[in-house]
């Protein structure tokens, strides 16, 4: 079999996909149209960031099985594109957590004594103290925004500095924030306390523009702002403002919203500290991602074994077959619960019913895991995601029943979290018909896909009319709707399929619906 690298590997890598019997060949720089016209030879695909796997190019590659992604983020990977040709897509999830994190302190330290500043005066021959006087770190308040991998990795460089370190996760419980030494914390007390705010959690409807105008106001005068995560987190001209006028006293910036910028401003302002996404960039952390992925797809393309896929289980092929319409349900089944829940999950439990009680429920069980951590946070996958769970401390639970409830085969999802519990079913009807029969304690079947409203009502004559009459004045075509009621005259819930997302002005509006209680996009 045959395996295209097309950008930069360590030799390592390399040299183990040789090793494992793959005739492999290595055309870095490729245009895009000059790697479809030759992706159609291969096996196997292997890239870092720079080549794009677009949907053109994978509908090119006739004999694609995997494409590998020596690193964590696949953004440059047409996942869904590759899922419909059942490409199988792998990375290398924690090989550059480490640097990720060391290049956070080291962007938090130069920010603070004015390294790149005082190198660029002294390369300019000049001899200027007085210009460039910093602080200590020492016994100074670092609020973390996001204690996963990278995050965690920072708060213990951070207190080996010995400074205060407070953080703020909703999806962490407080006993794993304090195996950690951390102090959780809300929100707007990370943004009140801290000295230092860096941001470790991934681009999200949620997340984007987090640190925006109202963050920066509620801040301390004088704050510094470090972003080594992603790009869009931080809104850069609230930013650019807050730096002008005084309020943030530095940043140091490694993630642009657009890279490279089109716009410089942020970059060349004399209060930046700026890297061109350099958080993985060192020799190790190359190398580590390298041969995890040569290893991997030296196994898969082998042995049929699938090892940090993001977009199918690690099970063997034959498995596979059998529970895959089951793992695909349980994944929406987890995506959909991760969009409509809040609060910190301390239980997770499912229970498979009926036929669903026979299958190999292992692998489909983290593909629910899957779905919804990865509504919640960056980099999950079937490998990672129990792992993720467990060090936020979040339990568990699965249990079988052959006998049959309402549907033949059923799993049941049951998340308990601080705020309450929330509870969801779905069943096969076919192997490619898939629903959620059961919302909390509204029966229902819905069809888990594309653009979605999630809505809670009250069971009121015209009230979904009149929020059907909104969605047609924007322009908004229905695609299905579904509807469940507790009781008569009761409360109800609409859940609605649509053509197109939804934008944030519309949800404001269906949530001033006369009878609407709660609105919420929910994306599959």
């Amino acid at each position: 079999m045959k395996v295209l690298v097309s950008d930069k590997l360590s030799a390592r890598g390399e040299e183990i996909l040789k090793q494992g019997g793959l005739d492999v060949d290595v055309k870095t720089g490729l245009k895009p149209e000059e790697l479809k016209a030759i992706i159609g030879a291969y096996d196997g695909l292997v890239v870092r960031s720079v080549t794009k796997a677009t949907a053109d190019i994978i509908a090119a590659g006739k004999k694609l099985k995997v494409i590998g992604r020596a690193g964590a983020g696949v953004d440059n990977i047409d996942c869904d594109a590759a899922t419909k040709r059942g490409i199988v897509v792998m990375n290398t999830p924690g090989g550059n957590t480490i640097t990720t994190g060391e290049h956070t302190i080291a962007m938090l330290m130069a920010l603070t004594r004015l390294i790149p500043q005082a190198t660029a005066s002294m390369k300019a021959q000049q001899w200027d103290k007085k210009s460039f006087s910093g602080r200590e770190v020492f016994n100074k308040t670092l609020g973390i925004i996001g204690v996963g991998r990278v995050g965690s990795v920072v708060a213990s460089r951070a207190q080996g500095l010995k400074m205060n370190v407070i953080a703020y996760d909703p999806f962490i419980s407080k006993e794993a924030a304090e195996n950690l030494g951390l102090e959780l914390v809300d929100l707007n007390e990370i943004f009140t306390r801290s000295d230092y705010i860096t941001v470790h959690t991934p681009l999200s409807k949620e997340t984007k523009g987090l640190l925006g105008k109202a963050a920066f106001k509620k801040m301390k005068d004088g704050v510094m702002i470090i972003n080594c995560a992603r790009g869009g987190i931080i809104d850069e001209k609230a930013l650019r403002e807050a730096l002008d006028s005084g309020k943030v006293s530095g940043a140091a910036i490694d993630v642009f919203e657009k890279e490279p910028p089109e716009d410089w401003s942020l970059a060349l302002h004399p209060k930046v500290v700026c890297t061109p996404h350099l958080g993985a960039s060192t020799e190790e952390a190359q190398e580590n991602v390298a041969i995890a992925i040569a290893e991997q797809i030296v196994e898969y393309l082998n042995t049929g074994m699938i090892r940090n896929a993001v977009n199918a289980p690690s099970v063997g092929p034959e498995m596979l077959a059998k529970i895959k319409p089951y793992i695909e349900l349980a994944q929406k089944m987890g995506h959909f619960m991760g969009q409509i829940i809040t609060g910190r999950i301390s239980k997770i439990s499912v229970n498979y019913h009926g036929a669903a009680a026979n299958i190999e429920a292992k692998p489909v069980t983290i593909a629910l895991l899957k779905g919804l951590l990865s509504s919640i946070m960056d980099d999950v996958n079937y490998v990672n995601a129990p792992v993720i769970a467990k060090e936020r401390g979040i339990d568990i639970v699965e249990a079988h029943s052959s006998k049959e409830e309402i549907f033949t085969n059923m799993i049941e999802l049951s998340v308990v979290l601080d705020t309450g519990r929330r509870y969801l079913a779905g069943s096969v009807f076919k192997p490619d018909d898939l629903r959620i029969v059961k919302i909390d304690n509204y029966p229902i079947e819905v069809i888990p896909e594309g653009n979605m409203l999630v809505i809670y009502n009250k069971d009121l004559p015209g009230t979904v009319g009149k929020l059907g009459t909104l969605l047609g004045k924007e322009h908004i075509n229905i695609a299905r709707l579904f509807l469940g009621r507790d009781k008569a005259k009761g409360t109800a819930i609409t859940i609605i399929n649509l053509d197109t997302e939804v934008s944030e002005a519309v949800i404001k509006k269906l949530r001033k619906v006369p009878n609407a209680l709660f609105v919420q996009r929910v994306t599959i």
